[in-house]
């Protein structure tokens, strides 16, 4: 089985208790039906920053900054992303890159 990289773009969190409840437990949700195939469940993330080519920092976290990531093992793409499709942050508005790691 091959080990994919999930990060996640955009979705604010919300600011509602009741409503953070609700986003935990969709989350809670949608790793429960991977079982172990989640390795790690992984965070969110804070403000991302760019380090360009040459060296300095950018504070803009690029065109499209992170919110967070999982690692998640699947067979092949096609079952990673369908994995991904069933992610609480693609309700959210949100969006979920997909990369194989590669193992060296």
């Amino acid at each position: 089985m091959a080990k994919y990289l999930f990060v996640f773009h955009g979705a604010k969190a919300p600011a509602d208790p009741a409503d953070i409840q609700k986003t935990m437990d969709a989350w809670g949700a949608w790793f429960g039906s991977m079982g172990a195939a989640v390795i790690d469940g992984g965070n969110p993330v804070g403000k991302s920053y760019t380090v360009k080519p040459d060296g300095s920092l950018a504070s803009d976290g690029g065109a499209n900054p992170a919110s967070g990531y999982s690692l998640i093992e699947a067979s092949s793409l096609e079952d990673a992303h369908r994995k991904a499709k069933g992610c609480p942050i693609l309700k959210a508005g949100g969006t979920i890159e997909i990369a194989e790691a590669i193992d060296m």
